[in-house]
């Protein structure tokens, strides 16, 4: 029997529960409105005018390290903040984009940017993958010897919702067969016992690019050759090597048969193939060598003299070019630091000849020279050769 006294125990913890719950709770919704306020106040002052979003001043980049597979582009982002605090409220972040002829070549990007206010800059690091380089030369080619450089770099703040972009472009025009074109008579001698030299003389030569592929850049090469013999001499064959730095990106045989008509000129054609998948090696060895690469294309030919086939080395008809490149117009500030490059400025020493001159049929006139190009082409301002007028512009 009880005495029908109520303790209130259920009644208290209940109270309690609640009262906590309801602390709780408000705190969050405290807190919440607070983050809130704060976004709110944030936005209206940069609507008001009194906050900025930070902007791109300046891109500058260089090539860091780089191997078999991959290349590393070093960025610099000029960074004006004109806010008096730093950005670090203002979830800032960048990204940066390098393509050429709209072969995407390198990407970057970097978020929790805190720039102090005023102007700063801020480092990032994008990656260029060397696989891609076949099909950027391929496009080269394909283009008349032109590459547009576009290098996209932009800043953006996540809590504001708005970027700002600094586009930069440049276009890069290149040639680099046209020091092959020559109108100038040299001799072809067996250097043989019991052969009467010259055997031959080429009177003129000429090269243009054939159909290039992602696969391959076949060099269409044209030599007319005078034979001054009183007999006609066969050609069996002509064989190439081409290497770019030391690296073979080709070589072949071409097995077309000619028959050189006594005291007459014939065209002789061969076709020279770099194989692009070879071309990432060469980028990996032009970049080590402060961007330049040495170009060489050695010939020989197979014919018959006296019922025996020989094979002569064409020597005098090597042909070389020196290619220094700039790319992204920093060599000279990375020479001031310490490393390598050269300066900015844009020449192109490059030989050409017309090739459209009238040659003669009579084998007479020979030279003492090489048929090497023998040129240095030096780019100052971008790939491959760029010349003096070409220039990089803020878009």
């Amino acid at each position: 029997m009880t005495d029908g006294t109520d303790t209130g125990d259920g009644s208290t913890s209940g109270g309690l529960a609640s009262v906590k719950g309801v602390l709780f709770g408000s705190e969050l919704r405290i807190g919440a409105a607070l983050v809130v306020g704060l976004v709110g106040v944030v936005v209206a002052a940069y609507l008001l005018g009194f906050l900025g979003v930070p902007s791109v001043t300046g891109v500058e980049n260089r090539f860091g390290e780089t191997n078999e597979s991959t290349t590393v582009i070093e960025t610099e982002l000029g960074v004006e903040n004109p806010n008096p605090v730093g950005t670090g409220f203002l979830d800032v972040s960048a990204e940066y984009e390098v393509a050429m002829n709209n072969v995407t070549m390198a990407t970057g990007q970097r978020s929790g940017i805190d720039a102090a206010p005023g102007q700063s800059t801020v480092t990032t690091r994008s990656y260029l993958q060397n696989e891609r380089i076949p099909q950027w030369w391929a496009s080269h080619i394909r283009r008349g010897e032109r590459t547009d450089v576009r290098i996209d770099a932009s800043i953006r703040s996540g809590l504001v919702g708005r970027s700002v972009a600094v586009p930069q472009q440049r276009t890069i025009d290149t040639d680099l067969l046209s020091s092959f074109n020559s109108t100038e008579t040299r001799e072809v001698n067996a250097n043989r016992p019991l052969v009467d030299d010259p055997v031959l003389y080429v009177n003129r030569t000429a090269g243009r690019w054939g159909e290039v592929t992602n696969e391959s850049t076949p060099i269409v090469l044209d030599f007319y050759v005078y034979n001054p013999k009183s007999y006609a001499i066969p050609i069996s064959q002509i064989e190439y090597a081409v290497n770019m730095n030391d690296i073979t990106v080709g070589e072949g045989t071409n097995t077309r048969e000619y028959v050189l008509a006594p005291g007459e000129v014939t065209r002789v054609r061969t076709v020279t193939t770099i194989d692009n998948p070879n071309l990432d090696e060469w980028w990996v060895s032009h970049l080590q060598r402060d961007q330049v690469t040495d170009l060489r294309i050695d010939f020989s030919v197979t014919t018959e003299i006296g019922g025996t086939s020989v094979q002569i080395p064409m020597d005098r008809f090597t042909y070389t070019e020196t290619i220094e490149t700039d790319i992204f117009g920093t060599k000279n500030a990375t020479d001031n630091d310490g490393g390598n490059g050269t300066d900015g400025s844009a020449t192109d020493g490059g030989t050409s000849g017309s090739g459209d001159e009238t040659t003669t049929d009579d084998g007479s006139g020979g030279d003492d020279g090489t048929t090497s190009g023998g040129g240095t082409t030096t780019d100052g301002d971008g790939i491959l050769g760029a010349r003096a007028s070409d220039a990089a512009r803020l878009a």
